[in-house]
C-alpha cells in the first residue's frame, strides 16, 4: 500500500530512528502533482464557464433592450413582441429533462460548447431580417425628403401634385409590397430566440455539476459564487451595448446618413438593433471555444474520492457478479421509478411549499411584465430616447438588483435568520417594494398636445372619436390621409399627425431643417385665425417631466433593491421545508412552473394589455395595422403599474399564507438555527452538509434568471 501524506507525517515524528521507503516520497509527489492539475483544471473551467455566463446574460439582457426596435422595425405589435420574447423560454423547455438527464452521461465540456454554438447561430439569425428585408422606410412627406420638386402639403385637388410624385410614389408602394409580403421576418427573430433557449439549456446545470463534482468541497460554494458574480455584470454591458446601439441609425453603412429626415428622438426612429446581436454572437462562439479542449473527467479531490461513487468501484466485481450487480441496479432504477408518484404526491402535499410555489409564479409574472415593458413604458410616458433608457437600465436597475440579492444573503448570515424570520423578510420584502411601486401612479406626465387625439384643433381637451377628430375646418380644404404619422410641431406647442393635418400651405428647406409655412390649423388660443408655422419632428415633453422622470428613477432603484432583499431569503424558505431527498425534485418543478406559467404567458398578456392603450396606430405600406406611434400616458401608466400591482399583492397574499402555516406547524425547537449552519425547520431533520448545499443552490437555481427581471 501506498502512505499518503499525512501518514508520512505520523511515521516520521514517531519513528525517526527507521528507514523509509521511497515509495512514499513517489505518492507524495504524484498526490502534489495529481492536487496541482485538479487545481489547474477546475480554474480553466471556471474562468470558461463565468465567460459564457457573462456571453448568455449579456444576449438576454440585449434583447429586451431591443424590444421597442424591434417592433417599429417590424411594424409589429406589442403584444406579438411578448411572443418573441417568450419564445427563449419556451426554447429551454423543449430540451431541458434531455439535456439534464443524458447531459451528465457524456461529455459535459463539449456539450456546453455545442450549446454555445447553437447559441450564437440563434443569436446570428435574429440579426439576419436586417440583410434581407431591405431599407428602413419611414413616413415623411416628399418635401422634407431633400426633393427638389416642391410640393405644397395642403393638396386641395389630386391633380395640383405633380403627376411624376405621385406615380413614383405609388409605384414604390406597389413595388414594395411584394416583399412587404415575405417581411413577416419576425418569425427569424422568434425562431433565433428560440434557438437562443435550446442553447442555453446545458450551460447550467452541467456546468455548476461539473464544478460541484471536481472541486474541493470547501471550495466548490466559492466557485459557483464567482461564476454567478460575473453574470451580473452580463445585463449591464448588454443594456449599455443597446443604448449605444439605438444612437445608430438602423441602416447605418448601407445608407448616406445625410439624408436621414428624422433623429433618435423621433418615435419613428430604429437604431442598429441588429448589430448588437453581432456582437453578441461573437461573444458567444468565443465563449465556448475552450469547452471543446477540457476534458471529459478531472482529477477528483482526495477528500472526495472517498465518498464519489467513481467507476474504480467496478473494479472489485467480479466477472461472476456482473450479471447480478446489473440486475440490482435494474431493480435500483425500476425501484425509483415507482417512487416518482409518492414523492409527487408528498411534494405537493405539503401546503409550505405549494403555497410558496403560487406566490412565486404570480410574482414573477409581476416582474416578468414589468421588466420587458419597462424601456417602453419609460419612453412613451416620460419622452426618453432608447438610448438614454437603456442607459439607466444598465447603469442604475440592474447594480441595485446585485445589490439587493447580496444583502439578503448577507442579512440571513449576519442575523442567523430561522426558517420563520426567512418568511417574514421575504413578506417584508415584497410587501414595501410593491407599496413603493403604488407611488410610482402619481409620478406620470400627462399627454402631449396631439391635434385630433389628445387635444382638440381649438385647444380643448379630446373627448370625441378620434379618428373623426383627426379632421376640422382648418384643414377640410385638404385632401388629408388619416393613417399618415409624419408628425410637426407647431410653434403653439402642439404635435400635429401631419402637415397636411395643420393645413400648411407651403415649406422650405428640406431634411431635418424643414419648416413649413401658411399652417391655417397652428395658432394660437388668443388668435386661432392666424396662420403660423411648424418644423419637423414631435413637439417634446415640458422640464416639470423632466424632473419627475428624476424621481420615477430614484423610487424605481429603491424598489428594485426593496423587492431584490427577499429573493434569497425565499428560497432558503423553499430549501428547509421540503424533505432533503425531494430537494431536486422540488427545485426542478418549481423551475418548470416558473417557465412555464410566467416566463412564456407574462410578457404576452402585458402586450396585449398595453396595446389597449394605444392611441393611433401605424399603417403599413400594403395596408393593415402596424407598430403603435402614440400611447395614452395615463391609460399606459394605470395599466402597466395596475397589472404589475395587482398580480404583486395576490403573490402577497400567498406569502401570508405561508406564513400563516409555518407560525402554526412550527415550534420554538424547529425554527432554530445554529451558528455553524445546522438546522431543524418543517419538521425535518438536517445536518450542517445539507445547510452548505442549500446555500449552494440558491445560488444556482436563483442567480440564472434573476438578473435581468428588475
Amino acid at each position: 500500500m501506498e502512505i499518503s501524506s499525512k501518514e508520512n507525517t505520523q511515521f516520521f515524528s514517531n519513528n525517526t530512528i527507521l528507514p523509509v521507503d521511497r515509495s512514499s516520497f513517489k505518492s507524495e509527489s504524484s498526490a502534489s502533482k495529481e492536487k496541482q492539475s485538479c487545481r489547474g483544471g477546475i480554474k480553466v473551467f471556471l474562468g470558461a464557464l463565468s465567460f459564457v455566463y457573462f456571453a448568455k446574460a449579456l444576449s438576454g439582457s440585449y434583447l429586451k433592450s431591443t424590444i421597442t426596435q424591434i417592433e417599429r422595425r417590424f411594424d409589429i405589435p406589442s403584444s406579438l413582441v411578448g411572443v418573441i420574447d417568450g419564445s427563449f423560454e419556451i426554447g429551454n423547455l423543449l430540451i431541458i429533462i434531455l439535456v439534464s438527464y443524458f447531459g451528465a452521461k457524456l461529455h459535459r465540456p463539449r456539450i456546453i460548447g455545442a450549446g454555445c454554438l447553437i447559441m450564437s447561430a440563434g443569436t446570428f439569425l435574429i440579426a439576419m431580417p436586417q440583410f434581407f428585408m431591405g431599407r428602413y422606410r419611414y413616413e415623411r412627406f416628399p418635401s422634407t425628403i431633400n426633393s427638389t420638386v416642391s410640393i405644397s402639403p395642403c393638396v386641395q385637388d389630386e391633380s395640383q401634385t405633380p403627376l411624376s410624385a405621385l406615380e413614383k410614389s405609388q409605384a414604390k408602394i406597389n413595388a414594395g409590397c411584394e416583399k412587404e409580403a415575405g417581411s413577416s421576418m419576425w418569425i427569424y427573430v422568434l425562431l433565433g430566440n428560440l434557438l437562443r433557449g435550446i442553447g442555453e439549456t446545458p450551460i447550467q446545470p452541467l456546468g455548476i455539476t461539473y464544478i460541484d463534482d471536481y472541486a474541493i468541497e470547501e471550495n466548490a460554494a466559492l466557485y459557483i459564487g464567482c461564476v454567478q458574480t460575473v453574470a451580473i455584470i452580463g445585463p449591464i454591458f448588454g443594456f449599455l451595448l443597446g443604448s449605444l446601439c439605438a444612437k445608430l441609425y438602423v441602416d447605418i453603412g448601407f445608407v448616406d446618413l445625410d439624408s436621414v429626415t428624422i433623429t433618435h428622438k423621433d418615435v419613428q426612429w430604429v437604431g442598429a438593433w441588429w448589430l448588437g446581436y453581432l456582437i453578441a454572437g461573437v461573444i458567444s462562439v468565443l465563449a465556448g471555444i475552450p469547452f471543446w479542449f477540457l476534458p471529459k473527467h478531472l482529477p477528483r479531490p482526495e477528500s472526495r474520492k472517498d465518498s464519489s461513487t467513481s467507476s474504480e468501484h467496478s473494479e472489485f466485481i467480479t466477472e461472476d457478479n456482473k450479471n447480478q450487480h446489473k440486475s440490482y441496479q435494474q431493480q435500483v432504477k425500476i425501484a425509483e421509478m415507482a417512487k416518482f408518484l409518492p414523492s409527487l404526491k408528498n411534494l405537493f402535499g405539503n401546503p409550505v411549499y405549494i403555497l410558496y410555489l403560487c406566490a412565486s409564479i404570480i410574482q414573477f409574472n409581476s416582474l416578468i411584465g414589468m421588466v420587458t415593458y419597462k424601456p417602453k413604458y419609460i419612453e412613451q410616458q416620460y419622452g426618453q430616447t432608447s438610448s438614454k433608457t437603456n442607459f439607466v437600465i444598465g447603469l442604475i436597475n440592474i447594480p441595485a438588483v446585485a445589490f439587493g440579492i447580496f444583502s439578503g444573503g448577507l442579512i440571513m448570515k449576519k442575523f442567523r435568520i430561522n426558517v420563520l424570520g426567512a418568511a417574514k423578510l421575504s413578506l417584508g420584502s415584497s410587501f414595501f417594494g410593491y407599496l413603493l411601486l403604488l407611488s410610482l401612479f402619481a409620478m406620470g406626465c400627462e399627454n402631449s398636445d396631439v391635434a385630433g387625439l389628445t387635444v382638440s384643433y381649438h385647444g380643448t381637451k379630446q373627448t370625441t372619436d378620434y379618428e373623426q377628430a383627426l379632421f376640422s375646418e382648418c384643414n377640410s380644404g385638404c385632401a388629408c390621409s388619416k393613417n399618415d404619422w409624419d408628425p410637426i410641431c407647431g410653434e403653439n406647442g402642439v404635435t400635429y399627425i401631419s402637415a397636411c393635418l395643420a393645413g400648411c400651405q407651403a415649406s422650405n428647406g428640406s431634411g431635418k431643417n424643414t419648416v413649413f409655412f401658411n399652417c391655417s390649423c397652428v395658432g394660437t388660443l388668443e388668435s386661432p385665425s392666424r396662420s403660423s408655422s411648424a418644423v419637423v419632428g414631435p413637439c417634446q415633453k415640458g422640464n416639470e417631466c423632466s424632473k419627475i422622470f428624476l424621481y420615477f428613477l430614484i423610487i424605481s432603484v429603491i424598489t428594485s433593491y426593496t423587492l431584490s432583499v427577499g429573493g434569497t431569503p425565499g428560497y432558503i424558505l423553499l430549501l428547509r421545508c421540503i424533505k432533503p431527498h425531494l430537494k431536486s425534485f422540488a427545485l426542478g418543478i418549481y423551475t418548470l412552473a416558473i417557465r412555464v406559467l410566467a416566463g412564456i404567458p407574462a410578457p404576452v398578456y402585458f402586450g396585449v394589455a398595453i396595446d389597449t392603450t394605444c392611441l393611433k396606430w401605424g399603417s403599413k405600406r400594403c395596408g393593415g395595422r402596424g407598430a403603435c406611434r402614440l400611447y395614452d400616458s395615463s391609460a399606459l401608466r394605470y395599466v402597466y403599474l395596475g397589472l404589475t400591482l395587482v398580480l404583486g399583492t395576490v403573490s402577497i397574499f400567498f406569502s401570508v399564507a405561508v406564513l400563516w402555516v409555518l407560525r402554526k406547524r412550527s415550534s420554538p425547537q424547529d425554527e432554530t438555527l445554529s451558528a455553524n449552519g445546522e438546522r431543524v425547520a418543517c419538521g425535518t431533520k438536517s445536518r450542517k452538509d445539507n445547510f452548505v448545499n442549500s446555500d449552494r443552490l440558491i445560488q444556482i437555481t436563483y442567480w440564472p434568471e434573476k438578473e435581468t427581471r428588475l
